[in-house]
């Protein structure tokens, strides 16, 4: 049954004080860096089968995100990378599902490694940044809007086309 606590609508127990958060999921996104440009996954899976996107994906309860970004690359091109700059933390807003809080980074292969297309790709291919496919999801293409602008942050400020989230506690 829904309960208003501190000017949110929640989910809640009438029998107890039992309150459903929905919690943000987190999930990385890494530009890599390879000879010639950056290295895409064109994806074989819902949601953007067949679209373009960057390497990552969600990190697991019991992983460290910057280990999740270099775990989901190799899963995804095939290929080991070493992380380099963070390029900021996003938020990815989701009427759905669970929103997601996103860390980038800037990254690049690792010595000798070469890429292909994990079983989440049809394929993994190498583009300039004036070349690019079309992208996917919007947060990927913010991210290599970063990328392409050199910058280099801690946290990133939502666009100002989505609507700031206020602030909330809980017990």
């Amino acid at each position: 049954m829904p309960r208003v606590i501190e000017g949110h609508e929640v989910e809640a127990c009438t029998r107890d004080s039992f309150v459903l958060w929905r919690d943000p999921k987190v999930a990385t996104a890494v530009v890599v860096e390879a000879p010639g440009g950056i290295v895409l996954g064109r994806r074989a899976i819902e949601p953007g089968y067949g679209d373009w996107c960057l390497p990552g994906g969600f990190v697991n309860h019991d992983e460290h995100p910057a280990d999740a970004a270099v775990r989901e690359c190799l899963e995804e091109i095939g290929a080991k990378v070493e992380l380099g700059d963070l390029l900021g933390v996003y938020h990815v807003s989701k009427t759905t599902a669970s929103s997601i809080v996103g860390v980038a980074y800037a990254g690049r292969l690792a010595a000798g490694a070469t890429i292909a297309a994990g079983p989440e790709m049809l394929e993994a291919a190498v583009f300039t940044l004036d070349a690019l496919p079309p992208i996917a999801f919007p947060s990927h293409r913010e991210v290599l809007a970063l990328y392409a602008g050199g910058r280099r942050s801690t946290a990133s400020p939502p666009s100002a086309a989505r609507a700031r989230p206020t602030r909330s506690r809980r017990p």
